[in-house]
């Protein structure tokens, strides 16, 4: 097992332990706990993607594993803030559902020999994801609530036109027929 296939297993790794801390109610000790598995979980992604590019190491593993890693904390986190009535359910439900159909039409465009990239959009959707989601553990209150509804909508917007950029531009994936 490479490095970068070892960090997207640990990142899977800790999502149960991030789950623990943020549902678990042992004060705002539990939220940083959280914050910084978030955090750790999320700078693995970087660095397995920059490793397996820099040293040649993508694998299957690695294509399949990853972005469910993703997936799997984004959507952990967005969860957990339905349960602490932080986030309405029907903004989460519309970022799952982008997730859903994206992993769908990746797997048929792989199915048809088709690699659909990340692009600008997706990077910026996720990043977006990321920091509404750092706001919403730490919850400061005050200016930061301020924040965290920008970066609430942010991230939903930046859901909505990466799907809309994917479907677009991959179109011809869609007309494939076996």
């Amino acid at each position: 097992m490479n490095i970068p296939n070892s960090l997207t297993i640990l990142r899977i790794a800790l999502i149960p332990f991030f789950v623990v801390f943020m549902l678990v109610d042992i004060g705002k000790t539990g939220k940083y706990i959280a914050l910084v598995i978030f955090v750790v979980a999320s700078l693995t992604d970087m660095l397995d993607g920059y490793l397996a590019r820099k040293n040649h190491q993508i694998t299957n593993f690695g294509k399949f594993m990853d972005p469910l890693a993703d997936k799997l904390l984004v959507c952990s986190a967005l969860i957990c803030f339905v349960d602490q009535n932080r986030l309405a359910s029907w903004i989460v439900i519309v970022i799952i559902a982008r997730e859903f159909i994206i992993s769908g039409f990746r797997l048929v465009a792989s199915d048809n020999g088709i690699v659909i990239a990340a692009s600008y959009w997706g990077k910026a959707k996720t990043i977006s994801q990321m920091i509404m989601i750092i706001l919403l553990i730490l919850d400061w209150g005050g200016i930061f609530n301020i924040l965290e509804t920008i970066f609430v909508w942010l991230a939903l917007i930046l859901t909505i036109v990466s799907l809309i950029d994917y479907i677009i531009k991959n179109r011809k994936v869609l007309s494939i027929q076996n």
